[in-house]
């Protein structure tokens, strides 16, 4: 039975899509089948992963809708054992069309929940707002990993985020967990960056992943290639870091 996991944070830039995209790809070279379904209509883990958006013709959209099953809206990638449900820019739309519908907030529930018999983890790319579409992924889910940045605003807005987590679990999914706060862009030069771990880490102590991803230029390069930091670049600290998380996140769950 798989693991259906969202990345959230309705903070823009704190490396959900990075993670997102290159967690799934350390996770399907370490021989798990791994699927990511892009639920950002910016569509980033989709153009990340080589797949060019606007041949996107079923995808995320059509998924909520019900227009079109799971099975249908999977595309390979080019990375081992990684499948991608795509994003596309039509997907801004979904909230308002959602809007009336009876139980809008399990539409993505419905569709994927099937999955878990076919894939070890299902990561869930969210867009950085706590709208409809964040919270159909967050009712979806067993878990949600939370990246936060090493900067000065990280713990703004975590409140509220960890708040729209609690009544998701009271109101829609009581068995959703918090997988783990995973501090990224990460620069061991810069004392702001260390205070911020040790303020995280006092606040929220077992649950922040030990793995810490730090700033690596080529972590930034990868997605302009359409390509994970795996196939990328596979000795660059960005990858050692990715596939460590992945690595603690199987132990994790085993």
């Amino acid at each position: 039975m798989g693991k259906i996991i969202a990345i959230a944070n309705q903070k823009g830039g704190v490396g959900k899509t990075t993670t997102s995209v290159n967690l799934a790809a350390s996770l399907g070279v370490l021989e798990k089948k791994v699927l990511l379904i892009d639920a950002d209509p910016q569509a980033n883990a989709t153009s990340g992963l080589g797949i060019d958006v606007e041949t996107v013709e079923i995808g995320t959209y059509q998924l909520l809708e019900h227009t079109a099953s799971a099975l249908q809206a999977i595309v390979k990638t080019d990375s081992p054992n990684l499948d991608i449900i795509p994003s596309h820019i039509d997907l801004v739309a979904i909230e308002i069309e959602l809007v009336d519908k009876e139980n809008r907030e399990y539409m993505m529930k419905q569709a994927i929940t099937s999955l878990k018999e076919t894939y070890d983890y299902i990561l869930i790319d969210c867009a950085p707002s706590l709208g409809l579409l964040t919270l159909n992924a967050l009712t979806a889910a067993d878990a949600v990993i939370i990246p936060i940045q090493c900067e000065y605003f990280a713990l703004e807005g975590l409140g509220k985020l960890l708040n729209t987590i609690k009544s998701v679990q009271k109101i829609h999914n009581p068995a959703l967990d918090i997988e783990g706060l995973l501090l990224t862009m990460y620069d061991s030069r810069l004392r702001l960056s260390n205070q911020v771990v040790d303020e995280v880490k006092k606040h929220f102590d077992a649950m922040v992943f030990k793995t810490i991803i730090q700033r690596n230029v080529r972590l930034s390069e990868a997605p302009s290639y359409g390509e994970s930091i795996i196939s990328y670049d596979a000795g660059s600290k960005g990858a050692n870091n990715y596939l460590s998380l992945a690595q603690e996140l199987i132990e994790k769950n085993q």
